[in-house]
């Protein structure tokens, strides 16, 4: 039996890609084993948003080639899109493949196998219309699994690569879709994540055929489905209609993920984000206003071209005054082929460093004060398959994203339980099994 193996950098999206690809390969037949074994063929999934995520993915390349010389290695995703030449030139790379064609990998393999030189099978994606379809049936968590509904982004904000590696907006239909989550559903997974390179615009490009709430409507239908989570979506994006469905439905988990990236107007034009701070601020409130108990987590960009203390200063009262219960903190990287990259007065390495410091501390606080909000109330929590690492208790999330160990037996491992939360610890709660 062949033996494959996957590494995957990047966003949630990619990691949906990648099992897709393994999907693909376990049904020919191939063995899959872990990326630090020997393999026959190394498949490395990359990301290009940062320097350092196109750097990783060049030191996977060559870790693959030196564990089996023989092996066939596969570059895919977003590095090979936009530097199909630079990966070319790596040494020991056999295959490119784009963010489109993955369907077609195995195929491609037994091509390289004929030939005497890497094959570049990157595709123009600006060219690319539907909706690459490749369903998975399993994902690395037994109890969650993504769902990828969307691809492609039309925004072209001033820092960001991916419209030029994943295309234009493409949404997956209805049916298949639902098909796909029955599926998942079936082979055990309680609940799914809708994830898309820009989620919020799903179904736009259908000119009103269907949207994000439609979709929900039908995978709510879904009997044995428990929870169905949504991934990063853009306030301007949620609409009244998705705030009233997740407010009704109690299968759509208490928990929006809103990129802000910057709290300072200047700097929101400059990113060509198309919203300011107050009505970023007030589609919070409007949240809330109706789900007092949702968590809301942000991505925030610090150090982008002409930031001045007075913007961070700006950036860092929002946060602490609209009281996220986490946020994703992340020092601008330029990124060649993006407008941003040349723009005048970049920051300098050690402020961005000193910025990031600043705002990762005010997170923690947050997401204590957020948690402690909870302590004596009783919440469903979802049991993982696994025992936490550093507790050896069981571990779980609730549906508004706490993350809860409670000292029970496996039996209820894969289950949704009533759980009673007790105690704060560091950056989790102690719960307990509320038994019949």
């Amino acid at each position: 039996m062949k033996q494959v193996a996957f590494y995957t950098l990047g966003c949630k999206v990619n990691q949906y890609d990648t099992e897709a690809m393994i999907t693909l390969f376990t049904a020919a037949g191939y063995e899959l084993v872990d990326f630090a074994e020997k393999a026959d063929i190394y498949i490395i999934n990359t990301c290009t948003v940062t320097h350092q995520g196109a750097r990783k993915s060049r030191q996977m390349i060559r870790r693959a080639k030196r564990r089996n010389p023989q092996a066939i290695v596969a570059v895919v995703g977003c590095y090979p899109q936009v530097s199909p030449e630079e990966i070319l030139e790596i040494d020991g790379v056999d295959l490119i493949v784009g963010t489109e064609g993955r369907r077609e990998i195995l195929d491609l393999i037994k091509q390289v196998k004929r030939a005497d030189e890497p094959l570049n099978f990157v595709q123009d994606v600006s060219e690319v219309e539907e909706f690459e379809e490749i369903p998975i049936d399993k994902a690395e968590e037994r109890t969650r699994a993504s769902l990828k509904v969307q691809d492609g982004c039309d925004s072209f904000c001033a820092y960001c690569i991916i419209p030029y590696t994943r295309g234009s907006i493409r949404s997956r239909g209805i049916e298949d879709a639902v098909k796909e989550a029955k599926r998942l559903v079936s082979n055990g997974f309680k609940e799914i994540v809708l994830t898309g390179i820009h989620l919020g615009a799903y179904g736009r490009e259908r000119e009103e055929e269907f949207n994000l709430v439609t979709l929900l409507e039908e995978l709510i239908k879904i009997s044995d489905l428990k929870r169905i989570r949504l991934s990063s979506i853009e306030a301007t994006e949620v609409t009244s209609d998705l705030i009233d469905l997740i407010a009704e439905e109690e299968k759509l988990c208490r928990h929006l993920h809103l990129p802000l990236q910057n709290g300072s107007d200047k700097i929101l034009e400059a990113m060509n984000r198309d919203y300011n701070a107050k009505q970023y601020a007030d589609k919070v409130a409007e949240i809330r206003n109706k789900i007092p108990q949702i968590a809301i987590t942000t991505d925030v960009m610090v150090g982008f071209p002409g930031e001045t203390e007075e913007d961070f200063e700006t950036t860092y009262q929002l946060i602490k005054e609209l009281a996220f219960s986490d946020l994703h903190v992340f020092k601008y990287s330029k990124r060649e082929g993006t407008p941003a990259a040349k723009f005048p007065n970049q920051v300098h390495s050690k402020v961005k460093k000193k910025r990031s410091a600043k705002l990762r501390d005010l997170a923690d606080d947050l997401a204590s004060e957020y948690r402690k909000k909870f302590l004596g109330i009783e919440l469903d929590v979802l049991v993982e398959e696994e025992r936490d690492g550093r507790t050896d208790l069981l571990t779980g999330l609730t549906d508004n994203y706490l993350r809860v160990m409670i000292d029970d037996n496996d039996q209820y491992q894969e289950e949704l339980v009533d759980v009673k939360l007790k105690e704060l610890r560091e950056d989790y709660l102690i719960g307990e099994i509320k038994k019949d």
